[in-house]
């Protein structure tokens, strides 16, 4: 299969808000509890570049684009800037066939020649493909947030990781 990892454009958006929504109408991980509709996510899309600590990459293949993850502001002071928060979504299709590591592998890498100090996710548990993927990828478990969020009637804890970049 042939993969493609580029920076994601107005164009993608329609297919990437599909992707997102899969997971708040199917699962408790995004912790949004509304699905996404493509005005939000192009007036999300405009905070972002194509270089800088906030970006968007898209994973494309012969079949349209499966995945992307992103890099934002981790808290929204001056002092936390150098820190982002990283995210990954995959359409469900192509789940375990290593783009996951693919994608987020290119998101660190560019990241890693901007001005970022630390990288941080908030995962919703319990996901163990998703804790053993950021800790392939150099992120360590800093803390569990116990019940921090609630989706459909149930508590639901999270996971904090931390990537460092020296």
């Amino acid at each position: 299969m042939d993969t493609t990892i580029r920076p994601a454009t107005a164009d993608d958006l329609p297919r990437l808000t599909t992707i997102y929504n899969h997971y708040i109408e199917g699962s408790h991980v995004s912790f949004d509890v509304e699905p996404w509709t493509l005005e939000k996510r192009r007036a999300w899309f405009a905070k972002y570049a194509e270089t800088g600590r906030h970006r968007v990459l898209v994973l494309e293949t012969d079949d349209g684009v499966v995945g992307a993850a992103w890099s934002s502001p981790f808290r929204p002071k001056e002092a936390y800037d150098t820190s982002v928060e990283t995210t990954i979504v995959l359409d469900p299709a192509v789940i375990g066939r290593g783009l996951g590591r693919l994608l987020m592998t290119a998101l660190l890498d560019e990241l890693s020649h901007e001005d970022v100090h630390r990288a941080y996710a908030v995962i919703a548990l319990p996901n163990d493909a998703s804790i053993a993927l950021h800790e392939r990828l150099g992120y360590r478990l800093l803390s569990i947030q116990d019940d921090v969020g609630r989706m459909y009637g149930t508590y639901w804890s999270t996971a904090l990781l931390e990537k460092r970049f020296e």
